[in-house]
């Protein structure tokens, strides 16, 4: 079908809420295939995609050893029972979440203790032995199933969460998402157990924000603070480093979890396999998603493994929490071939190398002096904030730098309350030169008056 003609269906048979069609036909293009860093649209047009499809294929679209791992699971066993019946890929990958997160981060944190008696900087704040997992089909759920946990671990309902944060729009991840689109229309279904402090981006802010955080305590049962380590829809917001430290200790204090949704962040986006470690800390419980499996729907919720076994019960033929779906066979399998390959082509260390590249084209690119531009980022996850000399936020230059950019092949998105924050968040297997050349041509199309 041409992308008229898809299009159209999906005008006619999809809820009209789901896609936004510019009139003028500018936007948006029809997928038709997509490998390594590139996507072909239905006319068989060319793009250079900097947004990875929502940060998901980070060892590139359609990598060849992930996609021969879900073809030969499929071929083998296409589905299996969830949480009756198991298969030996979801027990593999669950161990190998468990290596990834709170073994590797206690290897780290006993590191940074003989570090400490000689001497050195202290690395990791706090460390545990194992993880245990909830395997969910989405990064919403995955959140849902780490609130439960603060839930049944501390019997308290209240949850701190972050203005600009974004957790997914689930009825119980709604109530920790701060942005009013998502929330207003269904506020009177809402359990209302969220409560929102600002995310600080500046260290002088954060006296200001424990303030806030402690007048909630004092105020309401808290089970747990839950936040993005590096806020990814919210606009790229990347806090001080002193910020998640400060978490850790209150929680510890008030006995809640620190929940960290590293949804977006995990898998090596920033730099690090998980944002977290930028800034020293292990939380109690871990959200993973997107990159997980390099495009099949899973997600999990990963907590520390004495935490887990506090908080659930043990099965007694009926689970409290799963899904028909839970921790599918091929999903299973890809999310395996998927960390190899990070591990194997050692796309972490790639991404700190080129979000140094990208940060520095960046800051040096000559936007328009009618432009303000704030570039932020960490590995290759960036985001170049526009604003108008008098400060006001430059969403209409922002969104039409992008659809411009789109008509000469590179695929971008705004993120944002304003939507003014254009981000880039390739593939890790994006080249140096590639880079470069989105980069110019982003310049150039802001350098470009009406």
């Amino acid at each position: 079908m041409t992308t008229q003609q898809t299009l159209a269906l999906l005008r006619r048979f999809e809820s009209r809420n789901i896609l936004h069609a510019a009139p003028d036909g500018s936007w948006p293009i029809v997928w038709e295939r997509a490998t390594g860093v590139n996507v072909w649209d239905a006319e068989g047009r060319k793009y250079l995609d900097l947004t990875a499809a929502f940060g998901v294929a980070a060892a590139g679209h359609a990598n060849g050893r992930v996609v021969r791992a879900g073809q030969r699971q499929m071929a083998t066993l296409l589905h299996a029972m969830g949480d009756v019946h198991p298969h030996a890929l979801k027990a593999a990958l669950a161990r190998e979440l468990s290596r990834l997160t709170f073994e590797r981060w206690s290897v780290a944190a006993d590191l940074g203790r003989r570090n400490a008696r000689r001497g050195q900087r202290f690395r990791l704040v706090r460390s545990a032995a194992t993880g245990k997992t909830i395997f969910c089909n989405s990064g919403f759920e995955a959140v849902e199933a780490a609130l439960k946990t603060a839930m049944l671990a501390t019997g308290r309902r209240g949850v701190i969460a972050f203005e600009g944060g974004y957790h997914g729009t689930g009825y119980g991840a709604l109530n920790a998402t701060q942005r009013n689109h998502f929330r207003e229309p269904f506020r009177t279904q809402l359990g209302d157990f969220g409560c929102f402090v600002p995310f600080p981006t500046q260290t002088a802010e954060i006296a200001a924000v424990e303030k806030a955080i402690l007048g909630h305590f004092q105020k309401r049962p808290i089970g747990a603070i839950l936040v993005e380590p590096i806020q990814a829809r919210g606009g790229i917001r990347i806090p001080p480093r002193p910020f998640l430290p400060m978490l850790r200790r209150l929680c510890e204090k008030q006995g809640a979890l620190l929940i960290l949704d590293e949804v977006f962040t995990g898998f090596g986006r920033t730099g690090r396999w998980f944002a977290c470690e930028h800034f020293g800390v292990v939380p109690d419980v871990i959200c993973l998603g997107k990159a997980l499996t390099g495009g099949f729907p899973m997600s999990a919720c990963v907590g520390q493994g004495e935490l887990m076994d506090r908080a659930w019960p043990e099965s007694s033929g009926e689970a409290i929490h799963t899904s028909t779906f839970l921790g599918h066979p091929v999903g299973c399998a890809m999310a395996l071939a998927q960390i190899a390959e990070i591990r194997r082509r050692r796309l972490v260390q790639r991404s700190a190398a080129l979000g140094e590249v990208l940060l520095q084209e960046l800051r040096s690119g000559k936007f328009g002096g009618d432009l303000v531009a704030d570039v932020r980022g960490a590995g290759l996850m960036a985001g170049v904030e526009l604003r108008d000399v008098e400060g006001r936020p430059a969403t209409a230059r922002a969104l039409r730098a992008i659809q411009n950019l789109l008509r000469l092949g590179f695929i971008l998105l705004p993120e944002g309350e304003h939507a003014n924050v254009i981000s880039l968040t390739p593939p890790l297997t994006i080249t140096e030169g590639q880079l470069r050349k989105a980069i110019r041509a982003l310049a150039a199309e802001l350098r470009r008056r009406a």
